[in-house]
């Protein structure tokens, strides 16, 4: 191990080298000082009590030597940057922690050694300012230094502080200096910086608060210069050109002495929002730390920084983030009241990024949340804005994830609770006067989300705080602020809230609230009634959205108007009939079957008619069924003029209906047809193309195994008789009728009076061979084979080939009475054919067959019918 006496020279060669190296003029003659000194110590050799300082002196210049090195080589910054933090560290430990001047003069023999031990002294800290010193000159970045240096300096009193604050003090008024003339400046350590230098200007040895406030001064000296030079480019860019003169400072170091409001102003004012963030974090992380003294301190400079700066702190979320944590950790009661009132005041700046915070919290939320939702309470001026902010969270589902619905997921696990948090939230402050002010402008927004809420926490089996879910105790709460105390008894005695606690009931509950609402005339109608229209004509929503829409809007309606609906709440219902929600359509249907007694009077009559046409071919039954059922209520009391305008448009509706898979369904649209041609019987020259073409299906679905359908095929072909110039057909009257009699008896009468439709009925019976169902297929071959046979002089032969083409594909079913009967029909269809006349005869019969009287046939079949159940669907089972 090398001797006191290499060591002193091989430092000083490497300083010399290094600083040589780095360009620093004005450090040549630190180095020659050192030699002096050196010289000086080796002649008088320094006694023996004095070698400690000697020591830290020559293990300064190593680690000088170490730290300039690495700040010259292509280390990494971030690498480079930490090995010097620890070099620092070591440097400053073992300087500041010498005994100060007048320990050391007192201890020397005489005069002379006391100089050469000052002059020591003052070198060692001189030696390490100019450490410094090189290292910010190359980059202003190592400003973060100097805060790192106050941390070492707090945590052992029993270093030369005040010697720490002057060197402080030195750099950053040297940094100021240097930035002038640079175009920008990376120094994103001044926020922190900022943050100690502002608690120790309140400390209680003024000549540390003298030089804590000098470096206040040169630090916001510098941020003020890159505020100018930013502002300058920016000016520059515009085209406009700032003066080469900066202003001067309107501040001294002096009034940053112990004055917290003023310190508060001028770091509020100068220091942009990403350095402001860090001033209020290192300040924060002052409040939660001893000593007491230095949290008191910190807390008044938050509050005197956030009430009038707080606009300018951006990251308000990480904050209470933060505050959060440390609520959940116990703390003395001074502290936590302090870190609501940051909180509080966050919360007047930044409500939105305030509240999204708090809902963010997992749910059930522990207690320091809802201390945080008290501390928000307290700022009454931005409750709208919380309000606003709560209600857009409120309109969640809980447990669902937001995106495509193949994304969409339904449970309790990991999931957004925050819908819950939110109603949790309003029960805070919704009893705060200013909060129960500002829940008018949201009354009816807050009304429906809340019922959601009562919904989904049902659909998802929430447990109950207290015997009570929040959504529940918020809409209470919500109807007693609003004034409506009457209401919310009214539903405790209607046992309102017991109908939410079952999803079967829900749809009850929402009907009993907003009908106690229109029994009460609650003042909030119209805002509601708007509310509700806006919400309607908004685009796709949730099932449960829209059914609690219209069962709302439905009451309300129902209650404040008298049929018929203004015209802008009509257009809804239209709307709403053909929805994809069954529920939506069902209940829309029913309100506009509930105004057949004013249906006269709505002036578009012809669109509400459509639109419940529109809805027969749902793919929900119910539906279908509600909407032939309303169609039959407004038709019972619709002006004879405006039905005939629409009556052939309604019959073509019942056709596809009666060939639906439901017998129920069959049934009521057969039944319905045979309605609107009675009601329609002055207008038989209008509706008889149609009655020829529905003729079809009424005969086939004679062979029917419900007795409902046979039944309503029977009572509309006895209404069509007219038409046909039959007054009725005895066969139908007999409960065991034959089938074939029947078919027989119709075509003998239809040959008589209408033969010149007989390739029109032909066609609608071909179509009858491919259906599923083997007795309409058996129907169809037994209609086909009489039409054939009675009209063999009126059949053009391309008529006749198309029939055999048809009838081919029925040689192979797999019934085999319809494959029996297709095989007899097909040999007719052959002979039918060899006896086919000439074409231009047949034109001629086909004119003058009206005046024709033909010969009634013989049975060709001789089947009788099938046998059929007397169990049918009853209508009432789908009713809503």
């Amino acid at each position: 191990m090398m001797d006191v006496k290499e060591s002193e020279e091989l430092s000083i060669e490497q300083t010399r080298a290094m600083l040589t190296y780095d360009g620093c003029g004005s450090f040549q003659q630190r180095v020659s000082q050192l030699q002096d000194l050196q010289a000086c110590m080796k002649w008088r050799r320094v006694e023996n009590e004095n070698s400690d300082i000697w020591n830290i002196f020559c293990k300064l210049l190593s680690q000088q030597t170490i730290i300039l090195a690495i700040n010259s080589s292509y280390v990494d910054p971030l690498e480079q940057f930490d090995t010097q933090v620890k070099k620092i560290e070591e440097c400053f430990r073992n300087v500041f922690s010498m005994p100060d001047i007048e320990t050391l003069k007192r201890r020397q023999s005489n005069s002379d050694e006391t100089d050469d031990i000052e002059q020591l002294y003052q070198t060692i800290l001189t030696t390490f300012e100019d450490t410094l010193l090189i290292l910010i000159s190359k980059d202003l970045y190592k400003l973060q230094l100097l805060r790192e240096m106050i941390i070492w300096m707090n945590k052992e009193t029993r270093y030369l502080q005040e010697r720490v604050m002057n060197i402080i003090s030195r750099v950053l008024k040297y940094s100021s200096r240097k930035i002038k003339g640079c175009t920008s400046i990376d120094a994103p350590c001044m926020g922190q910086l900022a943050a100690e230098l502002a608690i120790l200007c309140s400390y209680q040895e003024i000549p540390i608060v003298i030089q804590a406030s000098l470096a206040i001064y040169y630090l916001l000296s510098i941020v003020k210069y890159q505020n100018e030079e930013l502002c300058g480019l920016l000016m520059m860019e515009s085209g406009n050109y700032p003066s080469s003169v900066l202003f001067e400072n309107d501040f001294t170091p002096s009034t940053f002495q112990r004055n917290n409001a003023v310190i508060a102003k001028y770091v509020g004012e100068y220091l942009p929002p990403h350095l402001l963030n860090d001033f209020v974090f290192g300040l924060l992380k002052k409040l939660c730390h001893p000593p007491p003294k230095t949290a008191n301190q910190a807390a008044t400079l938050l509050k005197l920084v956030l009430e009038d700066y707080g606009s300018k702190v951006t990251r308000a979320a990480k904050i209470v983030d933060y505050i959060h944590k440390k609520l959940n950790i116990e703390s003395p009661h001074i502290l936590k009241r302090a870190l609501l009132r940051i909180v509080a005041l966050l919360t007047r700046s930044f409500p939105q990024k305030v509240v999204f915070q708090l809902l963010d919290y997992m749910f059930p939320v522990d207690k320091s949340v809802l201390q945080m939702w008290q501390a928000v309470s307290s700022e009454t001026d931005p409750s709208p804005i919380v309000l606003k902010t709560i209600l857009i969270v409120l309109k969640g589902k809980p447990g669902e994830v937001e995106g495509s619905p193949s994304q969409k997921r339904f449970s309790l696990d990991d999931t957004n609770m925050m819908p819950v948090t939110a109603a949790q939230a309003l029960c805070t402050l919704l009893p705060v006067p200013e909060y129960k002010k500002a829940a008018a402008q949201f009354f009816p927004e807050l009304l429906i989300a809340l019922i959601l809420q009562l919904h989904y926490n049902s659909e998802m089996k929430l447990k109950k705080v207290e015997d009570q879910c929040f959504a529940q105790k918020a809409l209470r709460l919500l109807l007693k602020s609003s004034g409506l105390q009457q209401v919310d008894c009214a539903l405790q005695k209607k046992d309102c809230w017991h109908q939410f606690s079952n999803l079967i009931f829900h749809h009850y509950g929402v009907y009993i609230i907003a009908k106690t609402l229109s029994e009460y005339k609650f003042p909030q109608f119209p805002e509601t009634l708007h509310y509700l229209y806006k919400l309607s004509l908004e685009g796709p929503r949730r099932t449960e959205d829209s059914v609690t829409t219209v069962i709302f809007l439905i009451e309300l309606l129902n209650n404040f108007f008298k049929d018929p609906f203004p015209e802008e709440f009509l257009a809804l219902f239209r709307t709403w009939v053909n929805d994809p929600n069954p529920t939506v359509s069902k209940l829309s249907l029913q309100k506009i079957a509930t105004m057949s007694s004013v249906i006269n009077k709505v002036s578009n009559v012809r669109d509400l008619i459509v639109c419940v046409l529109n809805s027969f071919p749902s793919k929900d039954k119910t539906v279908t069924i509600q909407a032939m059922n309303t169609l039959r209520r407004l038709l019972s009391e619709m002006d004879k003029v405006t039905y005939s305008t629409l009556c052939v448009q309604i019959a073509f509706s019942y056709f596809p209906l009666m060939d639906h898979a439901m017998p129920s369904i069959r049934a009521m649209a057969i039944r319905h047809f045979g309605e609107l041609l009675k009601e329609m019987n002055q207008y038989t020259w209008m509706l008889k193309p149609i009655v020829l073409k529905a003729l079809v299906p009424l005969i086939l679905f004679l062979e029917d195994a419900e007795i409902n359908v046979v039944k309503a095929c029977k009572y509309t072909l006895n209404i069509c008789a007219p038409y046909f110039k039959w007054s009725s057909l005895p066969v139908l009257q007999d409960e065991y009728y034959n089938f074939e009699v029947v078919v027989l008896s119709i075509c003998n009468s239809l040959f008589n009076n209408y033969g010149n439709y007989i390739t029109e009925i032909i066609c609608s019976a071909l179509v009858y061979l491919k259906n599923s169902r083997a007795y309409l297929r058996k129907g169809a071959v037994i209609l086909v084979g009489y039409l054939a046979k009675l009209g063999t002089h009126l059949l053009f032969q391309d008529e006749i080939d198309i029939m055999l083409k048809a009838m081919e594909k029925v040689l192979s079913d797999e019934d085999p009475s319809v494959k029996r009967m297709a095989d007899f029909t097909y040999m007719l269809f052959k002979e039918v054919s060899d006896e086919v006349m000439d074409n231009s005869l047949k034109q001629v019969f086909r004119r003058l067959c009206h005046l024709h009287h033909f010969k009634d046939m013989t049975l060709l079949y001789n089947y009788r019918g099938r046998e059929r159940s007397d169990s049918c669907y009853e209508l009432d089972e789908y009713k809503i």
